[in-house]
């Protein structure tokens, strides 16, 4: 039993290895074969496994018919359960798997068991169908057969040949074989040449899609009809047959330029010699196309130049070149229709030169020289479309002439720019370009003085791409204005001979700027309006084609170091680092807590206070540089704010002691000194109108039955002010009510607080009074109508009490006995008698005149003892 087995798998082994059969035989007890080794994808296939009686696995057990089972590629084909009927027969229904669909049948009969497999739809490009006995577990494989899918081929597209004259000649075939079969396919390559019964037949190996003919197999001027023929398992395919003369699809190697040299007496014409590789020299006429580029272009020419049916080793010309000019040439070949050849190396030859022609583009900045009296003028130029330099340009001479005499020559330079001096009333200069065949014709250029004239307005600026700016703006609408000039140099290079300028129709209002922007680099741009008598004022901006992160960003730098703050600075980022326009400086520091905060900085300062810090606290802080490409940080640094020192502590400390102490000296010299000045600056002696009296006296004779002043006082009276004396000039006496009056206080004094006309006071101050407070505020005004010394004793004299220049005493602060208003205020007199307002007639009768008698006004009685005292 154990050699039988060992048998059967390895016969199945070599079966599978073998590769594809109709049948395998594992033994000579199973035979496992199917209708067709090879169909179509999603074909039908249908497979039997036959089981002798003399199987090992089957004799002498007990058999079954369900003990057969098939499997595609190891995935089990399911069926569903068997029905028995009288021939011994059992039937499988399909499954419902959804990918496969089976159908089994299974026989018992003399000679053994047979087992078929129906699958409906075969989507494996290659599988193996296993017959599979379930004697043990696993299943034992009896049997098997491969099984393969695929398309029949399609036809050879694209067929193409050309022809290597390089030794040994081939004529090289391929080919596009189409969609893949999955299956193994033939391509056999048939050529037939036309002119000789002659064909030939060459068979390649499956999946070679090219082969070279060799020279034998082609004739070079014959025609050659050449097609291919794929055939696998499901069928063939023909290619459309192709005809060629193997000349015409010959591919030369690259020509060989041997000489470039110019034209004797040919202008803008050079004389080309060329030839063929030596293993191709015997080719005689051939179709050549020249291609040229001049010293400073990167560019070929765009269009080669032609040249039809050349006879080999026969010179050429290629003419309508640019005069003095250097170029590099090179060469292909092909025949006929042929391929084209790769291109030569490269020669250089230079045209003969003439003297240049066209105009020069020019632009003139004037300023004038307040010394010498002239003008300062800085000249720019540049090539017109129309200008051709015809040569090496070897000088560019600036005259007042038009005829560039040594004499007039103002400057000879090779640069594009130049700096020479002119009188004021100069008005134009000349410019000219030179070489070695000669001089250009002179360009006038006018001198316009760059005056105070309107400026454009709106200038913007936009980047158009990484090489070109649009610049814009509005237009001025004057019938003066002649056009526009945009002028534009790069920020960070200072060299004249790289301002560059553009002239604008008057129409326009924007233009492209293009030649020499490059990214992430700063442009000033201006924009000049022209005016027929000048230049006006010029608009600049500044502006970046593209604009990135910057390239460094500043170190930030401790100015200052405070308990509570620190005071940072740091350096301007240089242009050449900046990539972009900066936007912002923005300082982020954070305590060892990790509380951040953010300070932005003013750009044109570059400097910022980190202020409210702890003291004798330590800091970490970067920047952060923006501009409209990005933002870039800088590196960190470590701050710490100072602690309080000793010293200053001390000197705080001593500071407050000796403030308080003065403070304290200072207050107890006011309480308790004895000194008035020093107390009236502290406590002055505000006036208290209820303690005081006025009165009107006309003679000193009335005087006389006035109580002694004396016994007049009042201990409880309180002096708070004293007098000021003033002399009132003569005044001539006025009417008043149809009479004269000699009292100028009586007919006009308002006295404000009082509310009524005080004409006098029988009382006067005392002298102890006056004594005592000659330093105390000023509180009432005596006014005489003639100087006071020299008052004789008759004439009558006016007092009027002033506003006082001291607050009153407010009314809760006033004593308790005090009275509220200046009204019907009693006084008592040295007879006891109450005294009050009344009328008083004066200077006889029939003359009566409304007076004020206020008998208790104590500041009034000094004035009248004084009085009465100067008269003795």
């Amino acid at each position: 039993m154990a050699s039988a087995w060992i048998t059967m798998f390895a016969t199945l082994l070599l079966a599978f290895v073998n590769g594809t059969k109709d049948e395998v035989h594992t033994s000579p007890s199973v035979r496992v074969h199917t209708s067709t080794p090879v169909v179509a994808l999603g074909s039908p296939v249908t497979a039997s496994c036959i089981i002798r009686d003399d199987c090992p696995l089957i004799k002498g057990a007990v058999w079954h018919l369900n003990h057969i089972v098939w499997h595609l590629n190891q995935r089990l084909i399911p069926s569903s359960p068997a029905a028995a009927n009288e021939s011994g027969r059992t039937s499988a229904a399909a499954n419902e798997s959804g990918w496969i669909s089976t159908v089994l049948y299974s026989v018992a009969n003399q000679s053994g068991w047979n087992s078929t497999v129906f699958i409906p739809s075969f989507t494996d490009t290659k599988g193996y169908l296993t017959c599979c006995v379930l004697h043990t577990f696993p299943c034992q494989i009896v049997g098997a057969v491969e099984i393969r899918a695929g398309f029949p081929p399609t036809a050879p597209q694209n067929l193409s040949c050309l022809t290597n004259l390089t030794k040994p000649e081939t004529l090289s075939c391929q080919w596009d074989p189409g969609q893949d079969t999955h299956l193994p396919t033939q391509y056999t390559l048939y050529t037939e040449i036309r002119d000789l019964p002659e064909s030939n037949t060459y068979m390649l190996p499956p999946g070679v899609h090219r082969y070279k003919i060799p020279r034998t197999g082609f004739v070079l001027f014959s025609e050659i009809e050449i097609y291919v023929k794929a055939v696998n398992a499901l069928g063939q395919a023909t290619s459309t047959p192709l005809l060629l003369e193997p000349m015409e699809s010959a591919k030369f190697d690259p020509p060989k330029v041997l000489k470039v040299q110019a034209e004797p007496n040919r202008y803008g014409c050079l004389r080309l010699s060329w030839g063929l590789s030596e293993q191709q020299a015997w080719v005689t006429t051939v179709t050549l196309e020249v291609r040229l580029k001049t010293a400073n272009s990167k560019q070929w020419s765009e269009e080669p130049v032609p040249v039809q049916r050349l006879m080999r080793q026969r010179p050429m010309e290629v003419c309508r070149l640019l005069h003095g000019t250097e170029y590099h040439i090179q060469i292909r070949v092909r025949y006929q229709q042929s391929p084209w050849s790769e291109w030569s190396n490269s020669n250089t030859a230079v045209t003969l030169e003439r003297a240049p022609s066209g105009r020069l583009n020019s632009w003139m900045t004037v300023s004038r020289e307040q010394k010498h009296k002239s003008l300062s003028l800085h000249l720019f130029w540049k090539p017109s479309k129309q200008f051709r330099a015809n040569g090496k340009i070897l000088s560019y001479v600036v005259s007042r002439q038009r005829q560039p005499l040594k004499k007039g020559q103002l400057c000879i330079t090779l640069d594009n720019h130049c700096v020479f001096q002119l009188p004021r009333g100069a008005r134009k200069v000349f410019l000219s370009a030179g070489n070695a065949a000669g001089t250009s014709s002179p360009t006038e250029v006018e001198v316009f003085q760059h005056r105070a004239l309107a400026a454009v307005s709106d200038v913007n600026v936009l980047p158009h791409d990484e090489r070109s700016l649009l610049v814009q703006w509005t237009s001025i609408h004057s019938s003066s204005v002649t056009g526009y000039v945009v002028v534009w140099r790069p920020l960070w290079k200072m060299d004249p001979s790289l301002i560059l300028f553009d002239h604008i129709d008057r129409n326009q209002s924007s233009t492209l700027i293009s030649e020499s922007i490059e990214p992430y680099n700063p442009y000033e741009i201006s924009v000049y309006p022209k005016y027929k008598d000048g230049i006006g004022l010029p608009q600049t901006v500044e502006a970046y084609s593209r604009q990135k992160a910057p390239s460094a960003a500043p170190d930030l730098r401790v100015r200052e170091i405070l308990h509570s703050r620190i005071e940072l600075t740091w350096e301007e980022i240089p242009l050449c680092q900046r990539n972009g326009i900066v936007q912002s400086y923005q300082i982020f520091y954070w305590d060892e807590q990790g509380n951040t905060k953010v300070v932005t900085a003013e750009l044109e300062k570059r400097r910022v206070v980190l202020r409210e810090l702890d003291r004798s606290s330590s800091y970490k802080a970067f920047i952060m540089v923006s501009t409209g490409g990005g933002s870039l940080n800088g590196s960190e640094v470590t701050l710490k704010t100072e602690p309080m020192d000793d010293l200053a502590i001390i000197l705080i400390v001593i500071s407050s002691g000796v403030g308080l102490s003065l403070l304290i000296i200072i207050s107890v010299l006011v309480c308790f000194s004895t000194h008035e000045r020093l107390k009236m600056c502290f406590w002055p002696k505000i006036p208290d109108p209820a303690n005081s009296s006025i009165k009107r006296w006309n003679t000193l004779d009335s005087m006389q039955d006035t109580p002694p002043v004396e016994d007049m006082q009042e201990s409880s009276l309180v002096y708070l002010s004293n007098l000021s004396l003033l002399d009132l000039p003569k005044k001539g006496l006025e009417k008043r009510g149809g009479e004269i009056t000699d009292d100028p206080w009586c007919r006009c004094s308002d006295t404000s607080d009082l509310g009524e006309s005080i004409c006098g006071s029988p009382h006067a101050l005392s002298p102890s009074y006056i004594g005592s407070h000659q330093h105390s505020v000023p509180y009432a005004t005596v006014v005489f109508d003639s100087p006071y010394s020299i008052q004789p004793p008759s004439q009558s004299h006016a007092y009027l009490r002033s506003e006082s220049t001291q607050p009153l005493l407010e009314e809760d602060l006033e004593e308790p006995s005090s009275p509220k208003e200046y009204q019907n205020v009693p006084v008592h007199g040295t007879s006891g008698e109450q005294v009050s307002f009344r009328e008083c007639l004066n200077d006889g009768p029939g003359r009566g005149e409304l007076c004020i008698l206020w008998d208790d006004f104590p500041l009034l009685r000094a004035l009248a003892m004084n009085d009465v005292r100067s008269q003795t």
